[in-house]
């Protein structure tokens, strides 16, 4: 299998609560990228990873303290999925 690298648009971050006020995790959920137009010539690429991967969802809970408050809706990623041997 060949490594796959996807972008994806952070569209909400959900905190969830640890019970004594504070927040424990974060649930974070990430779509495909998507403009509603794109240059004539295609050359932007949001359009060139739409084309390849048109519909994209992925959501996560994180739970490390360090990262808790660091994701913001609307921040791009690239995320790499590569084969585990």
């Amino acid at each position: 299998m060949t490594n796959m690298r996807a972008k994806l648009r952070l569209g909400s971050v959900i905190p969830l609560p640890d019970g004594a006020g504070g927040v424990a995790q974060e649930r974070l959920s990430f779509h495909g990228v998507a403009a509603s137009s794109y240059p004539a010539d295609g050359s932007d690429e949001n359009n060139t990873f739409a084309k390849f991967s048109p519909s994209a969802v992925f959501e996560i809970v994180v739970a490390n303290p360090a990262l808790i408050g660091e994701f913001t809706p609307g921040d791009t990623f690239y995320v790499d999925f590569t084969p585990v041997a």
